[in-house]
Order: C-alpha cells, then structure tokens, then sequence
C-alpha cells in the first residue's frame, strides 16, 4: 500500500491514542511489527500558541517511521499553519483527526468527529493542510456523528476530492463510542467509493479478526488500537496469519515481561521518572492481563511510583505465573 509516494509495508498499523499510544509504546509495537504509528493527537490551536505540551506531541524518532503526527482542529488557517510547523519535525505525512469522540476534543473544540456534520469545513480544512504542506494528508474519520447522519462515504468523498492521500474509517458513529460491535459494511462502502487507500478500524484484536475486517471490508490496511495495549506482538501475530497462514503463539511471561520493563525504561528516558511512573500505572496493569493473581497484579501497579516497584510487580507475576 501506498500513501502518496510513501510505501508502507505489513498489515496492520498503531492508531493514534492520547494519553497512551506515545512514544515508547509505538516504538515497541513498530519493533514488533507496525506498518507505521501515528502520534498522539494534538492541538493545532495550541502549537500555533507556542503550547509546549502540544508541541511535545510532534516530535518524531528513526525507529518509529514510518510515522504520521495527528492534528485537530476546526480553522482551516490555523490547521494548515500548525501542520506546517509539525512538517518541521520531518513526520512521513500529517493525519488530521476528525474521528475522536471525546466531548474536549469534539464537543469543546469543535474538532474531532464534530466536523462529520459540517461536511463543507472539513473539506477546506483538508485542503488547507494538503496545500501547507510536502508530505502526504492523510484523516481519519467515524460513520458518522450518530445513527441519523451516517456520512462517512460522503466525507471520504471529499477528503479525496481536497488531497487526502488515504482515509482511515472507525466503524462506529461518534455517538456510539466503542460500542457496540464496528460495523463493517460502512467500511467497505468506502472502499468501494474513493480510489485512495482506505484503512480499516475498530476491533481488531486477534489475526482472526484481521482476516475478517479484511475480508468483509476490502480495505487496503487495518488499524490496531486498544488491543495493541500490553500487546505489542499482536501485530507479529497478524502479519504471520496474513502471510503464512499460521498464528503465532504469544511470547512467554518472561518476555512479556522483559517487554514491560524495556517499555517503562523509554518512557523514563524521554518524559523522566515522575511523570513516567504516573503514566507506567495503567502501561503495567495492561500487561498483567489474562496472569494468575491479576487483580492483585493490578492493584499493585496502581501504587507505581519508582522503577524498583515496576521491578517488584514483574517479580510477582513471575511467582504466580511459573507456568506460563
């Protein structure tokens, strides 16, 4: 598949997720087989004011390119000025978010999937940010606002039409959230009506599942987002049962966890200790899934504070998991 000129390899990539998908998470999952990663979801009003913690958002490291910074917005002046100032952290393309359903980003801002009942807008916004900038736009979008107005083909429709170079549908409304189950018929409806790349997402958490979005949709990618969490080789799972036709069984406990701790190292290094074993809390409590003792697991990475504790929960869980 093909974003513009960017060639992108491999059949599932990392969705943007704020507050969790950042750095050092979408390192471990390019490693482990993400076609590309999409930072998290940022600002344009706050990086065209300077916002530092906006900015934070934008930059970009060798290893996890193929890589897109995400923006949201509702001005088209301000959205082409703030992806220009994102391209100057060389991302491979700029994704405009106008799929989140969070009532800040979509209710607040205006941005997000509130701009799927302005058709019109979102257009101009695309354009703008398509005109701003070298690299390839690519957005992601929802159904639609809610179960009266689904408009995703008529969105991508436009998003072709205004120089997206590939669309990534959610097949939920934003009313609907994460449930119920994705509905994959809007996906495949707008496939069959743009000739970009369309990138298929909501719940994929298994190759099986992969198989089936790709089945059902004929997209031309999947986007993997919250079964990705603690989970890092779903995506070498997927790309071996895409390939070969077999399922990779998931590492040991001892890897898993030797991956947990790698994970909360990259996060010390690149937001320092504090605010990296606040945010190790939910990181942690994710890898302790499906593990003997989880609630007790869990429990005990909610009192993270220190790397050592981090330490003592892998130990833990290698106690009350020798089997595994």
């Amino acid at each position: 598949m093909k974003i513009g000129n960017l060639e992108i390899k491999g059949f599932a990539a990392l969705a943007p997720m704020a507050g969790v998908a950042d750095r050092a998470m979408r390192e471990i999952c390019r490693e482990n087989g993400a076609a590309y990663a999409v930072g998290e979801l940022a600002s344009a009003k706050g990086i065209s004011l300077g916002d530092k913690k906006s900015a934070t958002y934008l930059a970009v490291s060798d290893s996890e390119r193929p890589y897109g910074s995400q923006l949201f917005g509702c001005e088209p002046e301000i959205m082409a000025e703030a992806a220009k100032m994102a391209a100057e952290n060389n991302p491979n393309f700029i994704d405009i978010n106008m799929g989140c359903p969070a009532p800040k980003v979509a209710v607040s801002s205006g941005g997000g999937s509130a701009l799927l009942k302005d058709p019109i807008l979102a257009g101009k916004i695309i354009e703008a940010v398509a005109n701003a900038v070298d690299v390839p736009v690519t957005v992601k979008i929802r159904a639609g606002w809610d179960e009266n107005s689904i408009n995703a083909v008529e969105i991508a429709k436009i998003a072709e039409q205004s120089g997206a170079k590939a669309i990534t549908v959610h097949g939920r409304t934003r009313k609907q959230m994460y449930a119920p189950p994705v509905d994959h018929n809007i996906i495949r409806e707008v496939k069959q009506a743009v000739s970009i790349p369309v990138i298929g997402n909501g719940d994929v958490d298994s190759p099986i599942a992969a198989a089936k979005m790709y089945e059902e949709t004929g997209c031309d990618l999947i986007m993997v987002g919250r079964a990705a969490m603690g989970n890092p080789w779903i995506f070498t799972q997927i790309n071996n049962y895409l390939s070969d036709g077999w399922i990779v069984p998931p590492p040991p406990l001892s890897k898993r966890m030797l991956t947990l701790l790698d994970q909360v190292d990259r996060m010390v290094e690149y937001k320092g200790e504090r605010t990296a074993m606040m945010e190790a809390r939910k990181h942690a409590a994710w890898y302790m899934r499906g593990l003997n003792g989880a609630a007790e697991l869990r429990r005990m990475c909610g009192t993270i504070s220190k790397k050592d504790d981090v330490i003592d929960i892998v130990q833990k869980a290698m106690e009350l998991n020798q089997n595994i």
